[in-house]
């Protein structure tokens, strides 16, 4: 029971990661690979600050600013330099990696002891679920840190998919949702299409960095090499949780991406337990993406025949 909480944990905190997938790669089709950069940036400004003293929210919101700021320099480079895309992402990929260097001073940080969201958590919920150590939950005994963490987990990403909802259906959201659908036409009506790449893509990498930030404090430490593959699970995740709602509307495009983050990782987590290799977990990640780029077409394929077969 307590993989399984982890595994719903480390879920939800990624789907913010896959929040940000899905605003660069399905609202503006932008193929950027600054993800991978931006969510170890997130967990090393947090880490760093937090042993420096810094407190927990204070430490991951600048984490996400720092995300914003690796986002704002990929949208940069491709409308004010003509740089392609994915190329304009690699190059701020790779300069993040000494960057995320300088600013841990070493490959990793080990936050053990150390004040974090994840403790300031289980501190809460002691006061709600009572001091014992583990609790019973649905015939299970678990532990209450575990229990605790999900909750806020589960808050945290609640309240952050629902302003991010709020936020594209404002006049400044719709005009970057525009943008992606035809920018000819977001041109013509005066929009700066430019700028509204670049906001786009520096909420896209603030939302990863802050995954980063979270992921880092739930774990128990950042490490310089935490971000590698994690474009490729956010794209999984979105395109998951497309095949489970059905629909590309916004509200359920959200919701989708957080079902499609929780259900990735319990897949993970159920190869693991059941004896896969840890060296082969990239093999299986690249697996899963597969098949969940390919069924929602085969499904399609099936259902058409079917009804040209009853018509």
């Amino acid at each position: 029971m307590s993989l399984l909480l982890g595994a719903f944990t480390i879920g939800l905190i990624l789907s913010l990661l896959a929040l940000g997938v899905f605003l660069s790669f399905r609202i503006f089709a932008f193929p950027d690979i600054t993800a991978e950069g931006s969510l170890t940036l997130g967990a090393a400004v947090a880490a760093t600050l937090l042993t420096l003293g810094w407190t927990p929210l204070a430490a991951t919101l600048v984490g996400f600013v720092a995300g914003t700021l690796a986002g704002t320099c990929t949208g940069t480079l491709h409308t004010r330099f003509g740089i392609n895309g994915l190329l304009a992402g690699i190059l701020v990929m790779t300069a993040l990696y000494s960057v995320n260097l300088h600013i841990m001073g070493r490959s990793n940080i080990p936050l053990m002891g150390r004040a974090t969201l994840a403790t300031q958590a289980d501190t809460l919920g002691q006061r709600f679920l009572g001091a014992a150590e583990s609790i019973t939950l649905v015939g299970w005994e678990v532990s209450s840190r575990d229990v605790s963490v999900l909750l806020f987990s589960a808050a945290a990403i609640g309240a952050a998919g629902a302003v991010l909802y709020v936020f594209l259906r404002t006049n400044l959201g719709t005009a970057m949702r525009a943008t992606g659908d035809n920018d000819q036409m977001i041109r013509a009506l005066g929009v700066n299409h430019g700028s509204m790449i670049t906001l786009g893509l520096a909420i896209s990498n603030g939302l990863i960095a802050l995954a980063g930030a979270l992921l880092a404090q739930y774990q128990g430490f950042a490490d310089v090499q935490m971000g590698i593959g994690m474009v490729v699970w956010g794209l999984a995740s979105v395109i998951i949780g497309e095949a489970l709602v059905g629909t590309r509307q916004l509200g359920y495009a959200i919701i989708g991406a957080v079902m499609g983050s929780v259900l990735f990782r319990l897949l993970v987590a159920i190869a693991l337990r059941w004896g896969l290799n840890p060296n082969d977990l990239k093999l299986i990640t690249a697996v899963f993406v597969f098949l969940a780029l390919i069924l929602p077409g085969l499904l399609e394929k099936m259902r058409t025949r079917r009804v040209r077969a009853h018509a």
